[in-house]
C-alpha cells in the first residue's frame, strides 16, 4: 500500500454538519458525540487563530489518510500514526512533522477526555529531531536599526505612527501581534516614567517599563494624531484612504504592519530580509550585548522558557565575525 501523504484532501474525506462546519469523514462515523467533541476541540480548546488553522489543517489530513487505508477512529494505533509521520518526513521539514504530530496528539488527548476514543495512538510515537539553538529571524546591527529609523521623517501622522511602532516592537520586544493590540491607554505613567501593557497570547496581559526613547517617540505620535483623550481607542491605526496625514480609527494588521517594514526598509538601503519579529529579535539581543541578563530578558519578553529567549540571542554570531576579521593576509 502506498503510504505517502496526499497534498490535497481527496473528494469525501471532509462530511458537512448540519451547520456547515466540514469534519473529516471518518470522525462523523465516529457518531454524533465524536463529530462535536472534534469541533470543540478547535473552537472551545485552542484560542489563538493560527494555532487552531494549523492544527485543523494537520488533523484534516491525518485523518484523510486513515480514511484512505479504510481505518475507524478507534482502530487507530500507534503503528498507524508512526507510519504517517515517516511519510511526512520524506516531504516536509522537521518543525512541519512535529507540529502535526502534536496535533494529532492533542486532538486524542481531547477525544479521550471527552470518552470519544480508550487510548492515545499518537502519545507513544516519537517525532523527528530537531534541535534550535540559534533563531532564523533577520536581526539588524544597532547601526543599521538607527540608520532605519533616521531614515523615517517626521512629516506627517504616518512617519510618527510608524517610528513608534518601530520603537514599540524594538524596546518592549513586544510581538507584533501584542503590540497592534494596544489601545491608547495602554501608555501608562508609572512614577517619573511610563509603562505599556501588551496583550499577549493566550489572552494574557504584560507590563513593562517604557523606555525613554519609546515615551518620546509615542508621546510624538499621540499628541500629533489627536488621540489621546481617545483612550479605548487602537493605538496604532491605519492611514485613512492611504493619505499619509489620516488615520482611520481601524487598527493596523500584521500585513499591514510588514508592508510598512518592508518599503521603510527599502527606503533606508537595507537589503536584509527584516519582518515585524526582527526587533523582537533586535532588541533583544541589543540588550544582552549590553549586559543585559537572560532571567531580565526573559521576563521582558514574556518567554515561558529562557531557551526561547536564547533563540534570539545573536551576541555570539557578532563575536564570530570579529574574530574572523583577525585573519589578515
Amino acid at each position: 500500500m502506498n503510504d505517502q501523504v496526499p497534498t490535497l484532501i481527496p473528494p469525501g474525506a471532509l462530511t458537512p454538519l448540519p451547520d456547515g462546519k466540514l469534519i473529516p469523514a471518518l470522525i462523523a462515523e465516529a457518531g454524533e458525540h465524536a463529530a462535536w467533541r472534534y469541533v470543540d476541540f478547535f473552537t472551545a480548546n485552542i484560542r489563538n487563530p493560527n494555532t487552531r488553522r494549523a492544527y485543523a489543517r494537520a488533523c484534516t489530513r491525518f485523518f484523510a489518510w486513515c480514511d484512505e487505508r479504510g481505518l475507524m477512529l478507534t482502530a487507530i494505533r500507534s503503528y498507524d500514526v508512526a507510519t504517517y509521520i515517516e511519510a511526512l518526513q520524506q516531504a516536509h521539514s522537521a518543525p512541519g512533522v512535529k507540529q502535526q504530530l502534536a496535533a494529532v496528539r492533542m486532538l486524542f488527548d481531547w477525544l479521550i477526555t471527552g470518552q470519544v476514543v480508550p487510548f492515545n495512538p499518537a502519545a507513544a510515537v516519537r517525532g523527528p529531531k530537531h534541535v534550535v539553538k540559534t533563531g532564523v529571524t533577520p536581526v539588524l546591527e544597532p547601526a543599521e536599526w538607527r540608520k532605519l529609523l533616521d531614515s523615517i521623517p517626521t512629516e506627517t501622522l504616518r512617519d510618527l505612527r510608524d517610528r513608534a511602532l518601530i520603537a514599540t516592537l524594538t524596546y518592549s520586544f513586544a510581538r507584533i501581534g501584542a503590540a497592534l493590540k494596544m489601545k491608547v491607554e495602554d501608555l501608562r505613567p508609572r512614577g517619573a516614567g511610563w509603562t505599556i501593557r501588551l496583550h499577549e497570547k493566550g489572552g494574557k496581559e504584560h507590563a513593562m517599563p517604557c523606555h525613554h526613547s519609546l515615551a518620546e517617540a509615542l508621546h510624538a505620535y499621540i499628541a500629533a494624531a489627536g488621540i489621546a483623550e481617545d483612550r479605548k481607542g487602537w493605538l496604532f491605526r491605519t492611514a485613512k484612504g492611504h493619505v499619509a496625514t489620516v488615520l482611520a480609527e481601524r487598527p493596523m494588521d500584521q500585513a499591514d504592519a510588514w508592508r510598512m517594514i518592508r518599503r521603510r526598509a527599502l527606503a533606508a538601503g537595507i537589503m536584509a530580509p527584516i519582518g515585524n519579529h526582527s526587533f523582537r529579535a533586535t532588541g533583544i539581543t541589543s540588550y544582552l550585548s549590553n549586559g543585559g541578563t537572560l532571567e531580565h530578558a526573559q521576563e521582558m519578553a514574556a518567554h515561558e522558557s529562557p531557551r526561547t529567549t536564547k533563540l534570539y540571542d545573536r551576541t555570539k554570531e557578532r563575536l564570530t565575525q570579529d574574530e574572523v576579521e583577525r585573519i589578515r593576509l
